[in-house]
Parts: C-alpha cells; structure tokens; sequence
C-alpha cells in the first residue's frame, strides 16, 4: 500500500491528459481528412522533430514525461536531439547518424514486437 502513497498521480494524469489529446488529434485527423495513416506518422514524427530541433517540444516533456515521449511526436523530437548531438561530436556526419543513434533502442524495440506480431497475427485486407 506505500506504493500507492508514494505514487505521482498527478504526474500520471498530466500524462494521460496529454498522451490522450495526441492521439484525439491523430483520430480527427483519420476521421476528418484523406490523409492515410502512414502520412499522419509522417506529419507527427516530423512535427515532434522540428518541435525538438526548435527547443520547444522539451517543455511537454518536461511536463507530461512519458505522455509526450512515448507517441511518435516524441519520437520526432528524439531523433531530432540525437541529431543536434551528432554535430556537436561529430560535425555534419553526426546529424545523419546521431538520430538514429538516439533512437537505437526504441528502432529495435519496434522491429522485434512487430515481427512478433505479424508471427502470431493472421492480418487481413481491409474491405473498402
């Protein structure tokens, strides 16, 4: 029960708030525009990215942590300071490995859960 004392709870909401109103606006999107999913990824993870290029993407993380890390803007945004990082050790080399270099770990994370799902999955085509 020290567990449940010791818990942020208002850190989790702010999470919750925020990692929510990210995915509300991925729905509008779907749900509202042609814009396919794989061009919404695009748009988010290229937003997180120039929102962490600019330096302003860090205040949402700074306030919702895992709530603006975990969607693909925070993604964006991590590529993104791998890349800024990359420079400053390594010139203009840094800025193409640096971001992937950042996001190593999450990449492969990725791959992995995704080639076990399609081994336990039976996808089908979606009727039009």
């Amino acid at each position: 029960m020290e567990f449940l004392q010791s818990f942020d709870w208002m850190q989790l909401l702010k999470c919750f708030v925020v990692g929510g109103l990210i995915c509300v606006i991925g729905q509008i999107l779907i749900d509202k525009t042609k814009l396919t999913p794989a061009r919404i990824l695009v748009l988010f993870v290229t937003t997180g990215a120039i929102l962490g290029g600019l330096g302003i993407y860090q205040y949402l993380v700074d306030f919702a942590g895992a709530g603006a890390t975990v969607p693909l803007t925070g993604f964006g945004n991590n590529l993104a300071k791998g890349a800024i990082e990359g420079v400053k050790e390594s010139g203009i080399v840094g800025a193409f490995t640096g971001g992937v270099k950042a996001s190593a770990g999450g990449i492969a994370a990725a791959v992995f859960f995704g080639y076990i799902a399609s081994l336990i999955s039976k996808p089908k085509m979606k009727k039009q």
